[in-house]
């Protein structure tokens, strides 16, 4: 596997971290926020990812890559709450919140730096290794 080849996999990597770290972001901005109707409350959403083997051609290795295929709203409940005298209350005095989870996004965030982390760490490393083979060359 050539240096480019682990180049691009550790980047689709930091690629989609970054997308899964931005969704929490959002999420996170909007958690516990009223909405006048259920419809229109706001709804956690999750990247959805999908693996991608790749034949490279330099010298016929396999790898396999990530890619992001798109991004969707989660199916948990929304948060009704019983507040009759809340201006977005229904006639039954529940106000629909939305449903995320402050605890679950904080998790996600910090497994999804920790894998950006390390896709950063495999880019130093494959840069350390090819300044060494430089310095190999120049003696």
């Amino acid at each position: 596997m050539s240096f480019g080849e682990i180049y691009q996999i550790a980047g689709a990597g930091m690629n989609a971290q970054t997308i899964r770290l931005n969704t929490v972001a959002s999420n996170i901005a909007n958690a516990g926020t009223a909405a006048e109707t259920p419809e229109q409350a706001y709804r956690a959403m999750k990247p959805v990812f999908a693996t991608v083997y790749e034949q490279f051609k330099q010298n016929s290795t396999q790898g396999a890559s990530v890619e992001v295929m798109g991004i969707v709203q989660t199916s948990a409940p929304l948060d009704l709450r019983y507040e009759p005298n809340h201006p977005y209350a229904d006639e039954q005095g529940y106000v629909a919140y939305s449903n995320v989870n402050t605890i679950d996004e904080m998790a996600d965030m910090m497994a999804a730096s920790r894998s950006f982390e390390t896709s950063v760490e495999i880019m130093n490393r494959a840069r350390s290794m090819q300044q060494g083979l430089l310095q190999l060359g120049g003696n």
